[in-house]
């Protein structure tokens, strides 16, 4: 296992070496100069020179970079061009407003997605399969811009019993995580339906049946725990995907995380907060990856004797 989670972490090296240039280039090719956003297309040709000495950005792009890789591996990220503040400070303090989120949107969505599918699965081919099919395929195909608006107009201007934006407590988050919940609950009911059905019918289920053992045993413990491994991937890539800032939920909702520090960023054309947003993400994602890679070994002993045979 140490041999597994060493050759995890070392592949992250290589990999952010590559998010870095790739995003570098990708922000360079971005229309339009920051320094002429900041002090406006209006101003003297010299305030703007100024200006882009100011930020850096009148050196080469390869110094550039060069540049942003010495701040990386001083454990900086540079300042925005913007506030002036360190952006890695920003991101610390922006980052537990997206975890909240992140976490309340995977509460509402784990237990009834699994609920559901299993259940799906049990009924299969009946009313309730196919009731549950629909419903799980509606909320995959609802644009999330177009649920958080209507959720939003509902419950926080109709029936004003949430605040329609906002950064708060319980009561501000319950929206944007009920927006973000939808599509994944519809993913986890559709992938539990399909690694029930494909479970249930392998040879060992068959025998536990034979033997007598209750369906209520049967499909709680010996089906769902082997039926697991595709949900907690599904559940890993979403909860990963919302570390990173769901920008369209938490831009709608004027929820302050990361996601909507990063569309700020991108706006304004502040290139080291769309940078250091990007790292940080790509860094959360293959983490979460990782610690989804871990539970893989204790849900499904296989993986071990494969991990040890390698």
């Amino acid at each position: 296992m140490k041999g597994f989670i060493l050759r995890k972490v070392l592949l992250l090296v290589p990999l952010l070496f590559g998010i870095t240039l790739t995003t570098f280039a990708l922000t360079k090719a971005l229309p339009g100069d920051p320094a002429v956003n900041m002090v406006g297309e209006r101003s003297r040709p010299e305030i703007i020179a100024k200006m882009r000495k100011e930020i850096g950005a009148d050196k080469g792009v390869v110094r550039q970079y060069a540049g942003y890789v010495l701040l990386l591996l001083q454990g900086e990220m540079g300042r925005s061009y913007y506030t002036n503040r360190n952006v890695l400070d920003d991101i610390r303090i922006k980052f537990p407003n997206t975890l909240r989120l992140a976490l309340g949107a995977m509460a509402m969505a784990i237990p009834p997605g699994m609920i559901l599918g299993l259940f799906a699965a049990m009924r299969k081919g009946g009313w309730a399969d196919r009731t549950i099919s629909v419903f799980s395929i509606s909320l995959l195909s609802i644009p999330v811009f177009w649920s958080g608006l209507m959720l939003m107009l509902l419950f926080g201007l109709v029936l004003k019993l949430l605040p329609p934006s906002g950064t708060g407590g319980l009561r501000y988050m319950l929206l944007p995580a009920l927006t973000l919940s939808l599509p994944a609950l519809g993913t986890i009911a559709r992938v539990t339906r399909v690694s029930v059905l494909e479970v249930a019918d392998m040879p060992f289920i068959r025998t536990a049946r034979a033997k007598g053992i209750s369906d209520c045993r049967v499909n709680g413990i010996h089906v769902m725990k082997n039926a697991l491994i595709p949900v907690v991937t599904v559940i890993g890539l979403d909860f990963a995907s919302y570390l990173n800032g769901a920008v369209l939920t938490e831009t709608i909702f004027g929820w302050d995380g990361i996601g909507r520090f990063m569309m700020e960023g991108i706006i304004k054309r502040d290139y080291p907060v769309i940078m250091g947003c990007i790292i940080v993400g790509t860094s959360l994602f293959v983490f979460t990856n990782l610690a989804v890679d871990i539970l893989y070994h204790y849900l499904d002993p296989r993986m071990r004797i494969y991990e040890t045979e390698r």
